[in-house]
């Protein structure tokens, strides 16, 4: 019998794979496009000041990791760095016209590979496995 983790663990990949493929149509890799909804996401529910702070906590990355990505981002034209004007030491990061709908399409892209991830489960059952995850994620000390 397998393991659970790992089963787990080949979830993950399998879903992380073809979210990359997508990524890439965009010209951007997996965890680019997970920086970008982070900061869409946090737009999209009405936070003034994002910072690169809030995003390595968000996306569990460290700081130099963090750094390159928004500075690709940023060269892309998706993200906007100005100073913080809260705090002159941070940057403050925003979306860019470019990318002001791209949670919307990151939205899409992760229903569209967990739909065909999930195309051997019935309706139902894509529905409790929602619901279940759900519970597993509230349950988790996320910080």
């Amino acid at each position: 019998m397998m393991p659970f983790g790992l089963k787990i663990a080949i979830i993950n990949r399998a879903f992380r794979k073809k979210l990359d493929e997508k990524a890439s149509d965009m010209g951007l890799t997996a965890v680019q496009l997970r920086v970008l909804g982070s900061i869409s996401r946090l737009e999209a529910i009405g936070e003034t000041e994002i910072h690169q702070n809030d995003l390595e906590r968000l996306e569990h990355i460290t700081h130099p990791a963090m750094t390159k990505h928004i500075q690709k981002l940023e060269q892309k034209g998706f993200i906007h760095c100005v100073p913080s004007e809260q705090d002159r030491r941070y940057k403050k990061i925003t979306c860019t016209e470019q990318s002001n709908r791209m949670y919307q399409t990151i939205l899409t892209h992760d229903k569209e590979v967990f739909e065909e991830l999930c195309k051997n489960l019935t309706q139902e059952q894509q529905n409790t496995l929602i619901q279940l995850i759900n519970t597993m994620v509230q349950g988790l000390d996320l910080e």
